[in-house]
């Protein structure tokens, strides 16, 4: 497929899914610690078209997506209702199968940095990347680990103390960088490589990582002009992680979508029938795709998913209905209005008044 032919469809991150055992104590985290305050939707459900992903069964559910209004992507916040979510049997390790960690955006990393060693929160040292920027990783309740970069785009200021913003992309473990590539650059358009390095490392999470090989490869794509909430989700980052001298375990081996640990990497898109064709000519073919309006509590949407090469999920949202203003029952149809045509800021920034509690 040339790339004068080549749509971009993806306009951002639209959230990161993180399965937990209580919502309601890690919803209260993600608040007080990453700022995520503002809830789009809350909603008690079955998945009835994840089967494949649930052991042939249909799961009940509770899901919450929140957000940071300072800008970047949500968290879908998930927690299985029907059946005891299951951790992996082994720690994850850098370069593992899957989604290994978050992206999270911050203006200030140094500022960051002191405000989550302040708060008590579990956190690496300050480290500085194979580019020259200052970022550190830290660990959620749960040991999820979320890796705190510096920030390119804004919605708005972020929050003076902690200078923190939403999720900007996730850490992923591949088997082979370049086989990945081919969906998270030439399918997703995530096309800007800001660096493409092998080594060792000393800015991984542990010292076990410092020992190893690995090909390290962080794309890029700038905010996009066009989609309902492109100026509020900014630009994306995606590292991808090949280790080289030994053989990377599968996060989620024998597990289900919705255990512990991050589910899912989800991207706002606007022409979902188009992303499908291109992603499947690339080898990349939907694997769910709801096909029409699917309701998530207050929203709605077309949702499908489709794979990397080493299994992990990627989550694709076409916004069809959204809650402005809850109190009020302002809900917007985007189908009506154009979900290419981005909305008014004043309007994004009612969604705040929805505080998560």
């Amino acid at each position: 497929m040339s790339k004068a032919s080549h749509k971009q469809c993806i306009t951002g991150v639209q959230q990161i899914g993180v399965g937990v055992k209580d919502l309601q104590v890690s919803k209260l985290w993600y608040k007080a610690n990453l700022g995520m305050e503002v809830q789009v939707f809350d909603d008690k459900a079955d998945a009835p078209l994840m089967t494949q992903y649930t052991g042939g069964k249909i799961h009940s559910r509770h899901a919450l997506l929140t957000l940071n209004m300072a800008g970047g992507g949500g968290m879908e916040v998930w927690q299985y209702v029907s059946r005891t979510p299951v951790p992996a049997d082994f720690t994850p390790e850098f370069g593992d199968l899957g989604i290994f960690g978050a992206r999270i955006k911050s203006s200030n990393v140094e500022v960051s940095y002191q405000f989550h060693k302040a708060a008590n929160v579990k956190v690496s040292a300050l480290l500085t990347s194979a580019k020259g920027d200052k970022h550190y990783w830290l660990q959620d309740e749960h040991g999820n680990l979320f890796n705190v970069v510096k920030g390119h785009e804004w919605f708005k200021a972020p929050n003076p103390e902690n200078k923190m913003g939403g999720i900007y992309g996730a850490v992923i473990g591949v088997s082979d960088i370049d086989r990945a590539l081919k969906l998270y650059r030439d399918v997703l358009g995530i096309s800007e490589i800001v660096y493409d390095e092998q080594g060792q490392f000393s800015d991984v999470p542990d010292i076990v990582a410092e020992g190893y090989n690995y090909r390290r490869v962080l794309l890029r794509k700038p905010g996009s002009a066009q989609g309902a909430f492109s100026k509020l989700l900014g630009g994306v980052e995606i590292e991808l992680v090949q280790v080289l001298d030994k053989k990377p375990r599968k996060i989620f081996d024998n597990r289900y979508w919705g255990d512990l640990g991050f589910i899912h990497l989800c991207f706002d898109v606007i022409d979902m029938e188009t992303l499908k064709k291109q992603a499947t000519a690339a080898g990349f073919p939907f694997t769910i795709d709801s096909a029409d309006s699917f309701s998530m509590g207050q929203a709605a949407g077309r949702f499908a998913y489709l794979e990397d090469p080493d299994q992990a999920l990627i989550e694709l949202v076409e916004t069809h209905k959204v809650p402005i203003l809850k109190k009020i029952g302002w809900y917007l149809d985007l189908k009506k209005r154009g979900v290419e045509k981005r909305l008014p800021e004043w309007m994004i920034r009612c969604m705040a008044l929805s505080k998560v509690k």
